[in-house]
């Protein structure tokens, strides 16, 4: 595939690397000729020096033959404007623009064909905080991911002596909840991943990928962990855009103090808020925090834009008594560094935004991919079309399928034929589908959304390739 960047910030050359890895033709638009030079040296790419929002510079990246373009410049005007040119003058068959103001994103209208052309507007920034919200929502979790539009969830959860499972093999689980449908879907072990049957036993320490039906989720959680409270009172260590949406979505649940450095920001953030307490001040001033109460807090979450400062500002919460700390941690080297230590939970933005992009770029029909394990592995909601005769997953049970060692069927979500629930906000009747957990003899039909996990993301055109139909169908 052809893709076109825009933008060699943090998240274009993520993409960028990710998608490099995965033998696509790439060129990178941006003004940083240096930036550009480090990612030339870095990985398989073409580079162009100049602003993505004129129609000269895009013409020289190739975007009259591109399949996709990605506008993740700083500028929501330049990545609108490029989509725009995209277009009107190359006629691109896939534009997505990273668009931050919530300004924008609240007109939808904006970003039609007739206007400017963005077929998929992505907030990053939004997309973090709905993923740190779940976090708070499931704190038992290192990890919960939705797929079918929220119908299944998977979860990881890191196994703890004298957890319930812990010490028995996996069938156990049916056993001990037989009201609850739920499959252990992967299992790494000292970061070597296990493929997991009836027999395996789960070991303390295991980090350990569930998926279950999402109203299931919590009972699932309880046999793995022992429940943690809910959490009442977190404490946010910067004000900036994610730090600012995270207090929105969670102060009517919980008592939310900020702590911003900058006066100006902390004067904005009191104003745009309603409840949160906000602080003006250091995130690693030991006696700010002692005069907070930091050590009652039940979540202490790092989200400025210095790793460093998260980093050190976590380990001192930790230290000082708050019962679990989230970082936000943008250099790679330091998540996987830093993931099993004092640090509950470090999070990648991009990682954890990634999969909304690699939807658009995987092949067969994908609805959802999630990246797992700091994007080592995926999670995958692929829809199988076609027959017995142009398929090679409809019509067939699990145990028939080629599936490569390390990828393992954890799902089905299936519309009922004929079946419809109450009815909508607009009157119409609801479809239902229904959940259904894999097993070795459960049969795959067509329009069924798979969701399909691989502990290697070099496996992933395999996956594609097992579920593309043949041309015959069409």
């Amino acid at each position: 595939m052809k893709i076109v960047i825009l933008g060699a910030g943090q998240v274009g050359s993520s993409v960028a690397e990710n998608l490099a890895s995965e033998a696509n033709d790439i060129t990178i638009v941006d003004t940083n000729a240096e930036r550009l030079s480090a990612l030339q040296d870095k990985l398989d790419v073409r580079t162009v020096c100049g602003n993505a929002a004129h129609p000269a510079i895009l013409e020289q990246a190739g975007l009259e033959d591109a399949d996709l373009l990605f506008a993740v410049t700083q500028s929501d005007e330049t990545n609108m404007v490029a989509c725009k040119l995209g277009s009107t003058l190359f006629n691109t068959p896939t534009k997505i623009a990273r668009i931050r103001s919530a300004d924008y994103l609240s007109h939808p209208e904006i970003f039609s064909r007739d206007n400017f052309a963005v077929d998929v507007p992505i907030c990053p920034e939004q997309l973090l905080t709905d993923y740190i919200v779940k976090l708070l929502e499931f704190p038992e979790a290192l990890q919960v991911l939705e797929f079918a539009n929220g119908k299944v969830s998977l979860a990881a959860v890191r196994a703890y002596h004298g957890g319930p499972l812990v010490g028995h093999p996996i069938s156990y689980l049916r056993t001990h909840m037989p009201q609850i449908e739920a499959r252990v879907a992967a299992i790494f072990r000292q970061d070597a991943s296990i493929t997991p049957d009836g027999n395996t036993v789960v070991e303390a320490g295991d980090e350990v990928f569930l998926i279950t039906a999402t109203e299931n989720l919590r009972g699932v959680l309880r046999e793995m962990r022992r429940m943690d409270k809910p959490v009442k009172r977190v404490m946010l260590g910067g004000g900036g855009n994610i730090g600012r949406r995270l207090a929105r979505a969670i102060e009517d649940k919980c008592e939310v103090k900020i702590i911003e450095y900058s006066k100006a920001g902390a004067e904005r953030l009191a104003a745009d808020l309603q409840k949160s307490l906000v602080l003006q001040g250091d995130v690693t001033n030991e006696e700010l925090l002692e005069a907070e109460n930091i050590s009652e807090m039940d979540v202490y979450c790092a989200l400025t834009n210095d790793d460093e400062v998260n980093i050190m500002s976590a380990l001192l919460t930790k230290r000082m008594g708050v019962r679990k700390v989230i970082a936000l941690i943008n250099r790679t080297s330091y998540v996987n560094l830093l993931q099993e230590g004092s640090i509950d939970i470090a999070i990648s933005p991009v990682q954890s935004t990634i999969g909304t992009l690699l939807a658009h770029v995987r092949h067969g029909d994908v609805a959802v991919v999630h990246s797992l394990r700091r994007g080592a592995a995926e999670a995958l909601e692929l829809v199988a079309h076609g027959d017995a005769k142009s398929s090679q997953v409809v019509g067939k049970r699990v145990e028939q399928l080629d599936l490569p060692k390390g990828a393992a069927i954890g799902a089905l979500v299936r519309r009922r034929a004929g079946a419809t629930g109450a009815n909508g906000a607009n009157g119409e009747a609801q479809v239902v589908y229904q959940v259904i957990i894999a097993h070795h003899d459960t049969l795959i039909e067509a329009e069924d959304h798979v969701i399909v996990l691989v502990v290697n993301k070099r496996l992933v055109p395999r996956i594609e390739k097992l579920f593309q139909v043949s041309a015959g169908f069409f």
